[in-house]
């Protein structure tokens, strides 16, 4: 997994803690060892220095160039995580989605 320090982000934190906690279950399953911290939106800029990828629900898509500008700096991708996978709270879909970044 090229990725090693995830920080997930929506509104305030909540939904995202569910969808770290399947993310890591996926990751342990198989074998990668990675950290999957979940935050509410207005924590990025407290972060962003230690991770290395940002991770976005999909409710969200509206700040995206605003955490881009934040992320950009430090050469942190950001992604809009896939709805349908966020919706189910697919642990599974997301690590999948995140091995296909480049």
């Amino acid at each position: 997994m090229k990725f090693k320090n995830v920080l997930l982000v929506c509104g305030t934190g909540a939904s995202s803690g569910f969808m770290a906690k399947n993310i890591r279950v996926a990751a342990k399953e198989k074998g990668y060892d990675i950290s999957v911290k979940a935050r509410g939106d207005a924590e990025v800029e407290d972060f962003i220095e230690e991770i290395d990828l940002l991770l976005v629900g999909p409710h969200l898509q509206y700040m995206l160039n605003d955490l881009e500008g934040i992320a950009n700096p430090y050469h942190v991708p950001v992604k809009i995580i896939p709805k349908d996978a966020y919706g189910s709270l697919d642990g599974v879909a997301v690590l999948e989605f995140m091995e296909e970044i480049e």
